[in-house]
């Protein structure tokens, strides 16, 4: 089974665990090298030999070697250029790495690390993963936990899997399982994603629907070609199947496909995650017009009738006509703007009272629900991930995390995307339990 990697090596576990990464401006670039993203970047390891980053890798041939972490104040931070994460690394040393090991890359970097003059010098591409949201504290726990076993107990009833949920994460096991699980489901092909065609049409180039499982566009001049994936999550004990589309952020290129979707999956509701601009940098574009307002998006027109903007929830109502067929659709657009710019909300109150809203009106329909944040896969996991606990706690049934977050993974990789957002929603699910927010249903009642 392909093995997750996660918070790898040369990692500084003398961090504070409080310690957060802080906003940064634009980077800059220096040296001749600087095309396509790529740039050179030199540091020196500190005292204690480390460079102050984390790597992500995946056992999967070929898949990027990713900047998973960078630390604040650490060489890495301090380097001119920075490193940050997101960065693909291409080569340690003037060494390619491409198809190197794990083990083979650490060796290189501590090499690095204890030599005389303690420099390391990375060829790395910019921004190949721009996650949407900040990443996790440091992650100082790995050698309490590396020997727990990441298998989780089945208990039968709900209250048992939330107190097993409760001490996974006191222990830590349930953390360490979380990074243990992989973030592409093996085996599944991203071929249609990496077409030429297609490649641009792509927000980030690590992050591409599964071709099983894909939106597959009808009638769209582009092509058929969406990076959005279909994402369906079944309640065990009742006939419940939440249907969603799991997707990008659409780009200034993609909005006509976007609302072809739309169109075509006759969905009512799109769930927005992100603001258009956060740190400065592009999130989301605009895909809709201002109010009373018309935009056209090749054969349908769109027009904002209603727009309410609350503390933590921006409501809209677009009106859709199709000028082919003279049909007219209402959409409702419902955009939470309470996510910090940096990791998780402190507190889950205003996101759960959010996550039931979009419960309520999927109550009205059993069409997809289209759920976008930048990427398509943190908040968008995140949202996915507590919808579907709801529902279990509803159905009297157990929630077990790690499970779901398999069964979204097969749908599209890489949902849920750092242990900062698990950690949140799973704090989410036993507040929403504990305080009686979502409460089993007489009809499933034990």
């Amino acid at each position: 089974m392909l093995k997750y990697v996660a918070h790898f090596m040369s990692s500084l576990f003398n961090c504070d665990s409080g310690s957060k990464r802080l906003a940064r401006g634009r980077r800059q670039t220096y040296g001749p090298d600087n095309t396509d993203g790529i740039v050179t970047i030199r540091m020196k390891a500190d005292g204690q030999q480390l460079f102050g980053f984390n790597l992500r890798i995946e056992a999967e041939k070929n898949n990027p070697v990713v900047v998973s972490k960078v630390i604040l104040n650490s060489p890495a931070d301090t380097c001119l250029p920075q490193l940050n994460e997101g960065d693909q690394i291409l080569s340690i040393n003037n060494n390619d790495i491409r198809g190197l090991k794990q083990d083979e890359i650490e060796k290189l970097i501590r090499r690095a690390a204890e030599s005389s003059d303690r420099d390391l010098c990375l060829k790395v591409r910019q921004r190949v993963y721009d996650g949407e949201e900040e990443k996790d504290t440091p992650f100082t726990q790995f050698s309490k936990t590396k020997n727990v076993s990441p298998r989780i107990p089945r208990r039968d009833t709900l209250s048992d899997s939330i107190v097993l949920l409760s001490e996974g994460l006191e222990d830590e096991s349930l953390i360490f399982k979380f990074e243990s699980i992989y973030r592409r489901k093996p085996g599944e092909t991203t071929d249609i994603a990496k077409l030429q065609e297609n490649v641009r049409k792509n927000r980030y180039r690590d992050i591409s629907p599964y071709d099983a499982t894909r939106v597959t566009l009808q009638n769209c001049i582009s092509g058929d070609y969406i990076n959005a994936s279909h994402v369906n999550m079944e309640i065990p004990s009742s006939k419940i199947v939440n249907k969603y589309i799991a997707t990008q952020g659409p780009l200034p290129t993609t909005c006509i496909d976007f609302w072809q979707m739309v169109w075509e999956q006759k969905s009512t509701l799109i769930v927005m995650l992100t603001t258009l601009l956060e740190r400065g940098r592009s999130k989301c574009h605009k895909y809709w017009p201002y109010k009373d307002k018309t935009k056209t998006y090749g054969h349908l027109e769109v027009t904002c009738v209603v727009e309410m903007e609350s503390a933590s929830l921006v409501h809209r109502e677009l009106h859709l006509i199709n000028k082919e067929e003279s049909i007219e659709r209402k959409v409702i657009q419902m955009q939470y703007v309470a996510w910090p710019d940096h990791g998780v909300p402190i507190d889950a109150s205003d996101f759960l009272a959010f996550v039931g809203k979009v419960r309520n009106y999927r109550d009205e329909t059993d069409v997809p629900i289209i759920v976008h944040c930048s990427a398509g896969i943190g908040r968008t996991g995140v949202l996915i991930l507590m919808e579907t606990a709801m529902c279990l706690i509803e159905a009297d049934e157990p929630v077990y995390p790690i499970e779901i977050v398999l069964e979204m993974r097969r749908q599209r990789a890489m949902l849920i995307q750092t242990t900062s957002q698990f950690k949140f929603v799973c704090e989410a699910i036993i507040k929403v339990f504990k305080e009686g927010i979502v409460k089993p249903q007489e009809a499933f009642k034990r």
